[in-house]
């Protein structure tokens, strides 16, 4: 431990006098690793938001356990200005209350599968022969009318494959190389294409855009016929592979949402195992039930928000804001996404509670909700708060607003960070990344990663920011999956990336001026 400490010190001496332009307060950084690495409660916090309140998909229960959860762990933590916050209306929740199913004929198996978020149940335990629908065209589907009532069914495709082993590891971290091209990259040429892609991507030809249409039309008649047949249940092949597999929504969250049918989303080992039956000529013999719940009585979505107030006269009304999507999927309990890095973000909190930090400007944490139908929370907050996309008129806090961190790519520890091309604050984190080289982090890349809230503050001019993180098994094994458990969270990971965090909050907010910003991008054209 001396060892690691002295080496610590030692990295942050010379990495203070490579970039004395940006001033690096080593000794609370070293206070800062000292409460973060040896004093975390990182998984304490993982386990509160995965293991107790559980799947938190939009507007379920276990959202609103998680989020009463995190507003009472703010305030014995002393933050304040502690409240959910609506950020506009989402629809409906819904949760699965009670799932079960398994062949029984040729021989008993249960199935590894999951609801369908947002579908009904089954009205009570099925039992049925499983109907394998063949239909090329929609006349093809007259000889099954009044034929299906109570049934179970599968949709036969040829796109559905045998599946094939894998011989690449599920967990990998970035490797050296990988980091230094990263670093090496240049910032994209306004008006070029992405890289590698010479012109436009080639699209379909005509024959092969008439045959989707024509797949797209027989499904939407397939499932018209089975919703008017008052099946019992539909089952549907899932992504993955060994037990694995990656859910996904199978109707609309919208309070006005149209009836769909009860539909299972199974593990392609027992789908396949179903199917080969099937078309084998073989009779099987499904039993089932499947329970769940939908809730309307309040539609809206909300943000939990929670701050450390800024003591500066003339700084205390800026804003330094971290934060990460709260909300999950629901086949397993949302620990790489997010609860990871929402709990990055609230330990990074502890930790600078924790040294009795009293921040120049104020800190403000953000849970969102909503990230996964389309970056809602954060959205409905940045247009509240500082800017419409719409018009791209600022409002009174988006002067005031310094920099939002990020972090939602799984459990992996922090390696650097994405500018989202802000050039000019690369020496800036260059010097604030150094003392964690020990850690790992090091590398600052003018590239970007999307799909995540960073997004949203950064399409209205405001610098957002997602870490780089290793990868670990989040796109193999994780993300948006039935293994995305409190077992898959790497606790020596969460706390470097906290550390991390609390580091670069800390010197965000003492810092002179407020970070560079890039041009505030032109309101978007009107679609057509």
């Amino acid at each position: 431990m001396m060892k690691k400490i002295t080496f610590s010190a030692l990295a942050l001496g010379l990495c203070f006098s490579a970039f004395a332009q940006e001033p690096l307060n080593t000794a609370i950084v070293q206070k800062i690793r000292t409460e973060g690495l040896e004093k975390s409660k990182a998984m304490d916090i993982a386990y509160h938001i995965t293991d107790v309140a559980g799947p938190r998909l939009s507007n379920s229960p276990g959202l609103k356990r998680a989020q009463d959860w995190a507003v009472k762990y703010f305030k014995e933590m002393g933050l304040k200005n502690v409240h959910l916050e609506a950020w506009g209306d989402f629809g409906r929740g819904w949760q699965v209350d009670k799932y079960y199913a398994a062949t029984t004929k040729p021989f008993y198996r249960p199935i590894i599968a999951s609801p369908k978020a947002w579908t009904p149940g089954t009205n009570g335990p099925i039992k049925s022969e499983v109907v394998l629908i063949k239909a090329d065209t929609i006349t093809d589907l007259a000889k099954y009318k009044g034929k299906l009532t109570g049934k179970i069914v599968m949709i036969e495709s040829a796109t559905i494959q045998p599946l094939k082993n894998s011989y690449v590891a599920d967990v990998v971290r970035y490797t050296e190389e990988k980091l230094a091209e990263m670093a090496a990259a240049q910032p994209a040429v306004p008006g070029a294409g992405r890289p590698g892609n010479a012109g436009n991507r080639p699209g379909a030809d005509g024959n092969q855009r008439a045959m989707m249409m024509r797949m797209v039309s027989v499904r939407a008649a397939i499932d018209s016929m089975l919703l008017a047949e008052k099946i019992g249940l539909k089952l549907t092949y899932a992504r993955g592979s060994y037990g694995t597999f990656f859910t996904s929504n199978g109707a609309s969250y919208k309070l006005d949402a149209k009836p769909v049918n009860p539909e299972l989303e199974v593990s392609s080992e027992d789908y396949l195992h179903i199917l080969r039956l099937l078309r084998g000529g073989e009779k099987v013999e499904i039993e089932a039930e499947v329970k769940t719940s939908f809730y309307d009585k309040d539609p809206k979505g909300y943000n939990v928000i929670a701050e450390i107030p800024g003591t500066d006269p003339n700084l205390k009304s800026e804003i330094v804001m971290l934060g990460g999507h709260y909300d999950s999927w629901h086949s397993g309990t949302g620990a790489t996404d997010n609860a990871a890095g929402s709990t990055v973000m609230i330990e990074a909190m502890r930790i600078l509670k924790a040294i009795d930090f009293k921040p120049k400007r104020t800190i403000r944490i953000a849970l969102w909700s909503s990230e996964e139908q389309g970056l809602f929370g954060s959205r409905g907050y940045v247009k509240e708060h500082f800017a419409d996309p719409a018009d791209m008129k600022p409002k009174a806090e988006h002067e005031k607003l310094s920099a939002y961190y990020n972090l939602d790519n799984g459990t992996g520890t922090i390696r650097g960070v994405y500018l989202q091309g802000n050039t000019a604050v690369k020496d800036i984190f260059q010097t604030w990344i150094n003392p964690f080289a020990d850690l790992g982090a090091k590398t600052i890349t003018v590239g970007n990663t999307g799909g995540t809230d960073h997004q949203s503050f950064d399409g209205v001019g405001l610098p957002g920011f997602q870490f780089i993180q290793d990868p670990m098994d989040y796109n193999t094994r994780t993300h948006h999956s039935n293994m995305d458990t409190f077992d898959r969270l790497v606790e020596d990971d969460l706390k470097k990336s906290a550390t991390i965090v609390a580091s670069f909050v800390y010197h965000t907010s003492e810092r002179a001026d407020k970070l560079p910003r890039k041009e505030m991008p032109k309101p978007a054209p009107p679609r057509q």
